[in-house]
């Protein structure tokens, strides 16, 4: 899901997105169409779920290339992406350990049963890719967004960050073309194995930031090249979902990333258009294809149609967004949209705390459920609220403070070339 935060006044539109597609996940696995007539039915034809993570995604691809190509700096970008997730995602872990019972937990077995290796590979938020399950459920989506950012950041220092539309292409080509004989946890194929997996990615990883925070322009290099490489391999070799939805994923991502370019104009619109015409057309047909038998299992749909007709409706969402960006946002929604992070993050264990205190006392009739349904609500909004409030907003200025004090102690090179300077005097290469 995206994890950043736009200006309202510009991109509320964005806000509002995000806060249907946290609404959309919660609404999904607290079982909202169960609870309708007839709604038992839909999940075989549109899974709510698949839209709202498709949607995020979407968002992400729009929003996170152009933030780093804005401001220019990696070390900076990788800091505020650090004390943005990390945070809200350990005070919800440790808040669902130390609330929730051990029979009535959200938190994953395995964390138990490995619990360094599982806080390594979530801490890393590379768990779906390195055949360890998520410590809560609903992060898996994390790894994905975290190896988008690697691929991100690799982009920008070599240069090619404008490439986002063959980028695309060739991610939802391979999406189609090969998106069935993709492996599947070629690489995890046993403890030892995953173990291995994990402290090798874990030293690739702390080398890699160790590189960037140098914020020299060689060992950027060498510290993007790393996050690349491996983000790749991982998606190539150990994805944990179906080789199609894994890299459909990224397609959809820098499709997002063309979509923006051709709004700021630094891309054509036929390019643009053919580009992202092309990815909802393989992104469809590739569920036809592909979803189908135990792929099911990997996707977590019900059908190939649930699939498609998400991944359609996500698309039809979000251009229906951007059509309409300059109109006024709900308050209300844009609202949602800001805390839709900790709103992902809570919205389960909320529901297992719940079910927990209603243990032995179930509410029935369309009465119950519908009481079930507005308190389940309310809770959620409240505590996303208070979370985005008490942790998220807090965690953001102390990173922001850190990257400043990064980069007073330890300048760029070209900064402290800059601060050599006569005044009034402009460091070659800089406009």
């Amino acid at each position: 899901m995206t994890l950043n935060s736009p200006a309202p006044s510009r991109l509320g539109w964005l806000d509002a997105l995000r806060g249907l597609a946290a609404l959309a996940v919660a609404m999904h696995h607290f079982g909202l169409l169960d609870k309708l007539p007839h709604g038992a039915r839909v999940p075989q034809y549109l899974d709510l779920g698949f839209f709202g993570v498709m949607l995020f995604f979407l968002v992400s691809g729009y929003i996170i290339p152009a933030s780093l190509e804005r401001h220019g700096n990696v070390r900076a970008f990788w800091t505020g992406r650090i004390f943005r997730i990390h945070p809200a995602v350990i005070v919800t872990v440790v808040g669902c350990l130390l609330v929730l019972p051990r029979d009535a937990t959200s938190v994953q077995g395995f964390a138990f049963a490995h619990p360094l290796l599982s806080a390594t590979a979530n801490a890393l938020m590379l768990q779906d890719l390195m055949g360890v399950p998520s410590t809560l459920g609903v992060l898996w989506s994390l790894s994905y967004e975290m190896v988008f950012y690697y691929f991100v950041t690799a982009l920008f220092v070599l240069g090619w960050h404008r490439r986002s539309a063959p980028i695309a292409f060739g991610f939802a080509a391979v999406a189609l073309v090969l998106g069935a004989w993709l492996p599947i946890g070629a690489v995890t194929v046993d403890l030892a194995s995953t173990r291995h997996l994990v402290v090798s990615g874990a030293v690739l990883v702390v080398t890699a930031m160790a590189c960037l925070a140098t914020a020299r322009p060689d060992l950027t290099r060498w510290g993007a090249l790393l996050l690349g490489g491996l983000g790749l391999a991982l998606i190539t070799l150990n994805g944990r979902a179906a080789g199609f939805e894994t890299m459909l994923i990224f397609a959809t991502m820098f499709a997002g990333t063309v979509l923006h370019r051709l709004e700021h104009g630094q891309i054509d619109r036929l390019p643009a258009l053919l580009c992202c015409a092309f990815v909802i057309v393989c992104g469809v047909t590739a569920g036809y294809l592909y979803d189908h038998g135990t792929a099911l299992w990997h996707t977590w749909t019900a059908s190939w149609a649930a699939f498609s007709t998400a991944y359609l409706a996500a698309w039809g969402v979000f251009v229906t967004g951007l059509l309409l960006r300059r109109r006024h946002v709900p308050r209300w929604l844009s609202g949602l949209g800001t805390i839709s992070f900790s709103v992902y993050l809570l919205h389960g264990p909320l529901m297992v705390f719940l079910a927990w205190k209603l243990r032995g006392h179930p509410l029935t009739g369309w009465q119950g459920q519908t009481a079930l349904t507005l308190g389940y609500l309310a809770a959620l909004v409240t505590l996303g609220h208070l979370s985005h409030c008490l942790v998220e907003l807090p965690c953001q200025a102390l990173g922001r403070k850190a990257a400043r004090a990064l980069d007073r102690h330890f300048p760029p090179p070209a900064q402290a070339h800059a601060d050599r300077l006569p005044a009034g005097a402009v460091p070659a290469g800089r406009t």
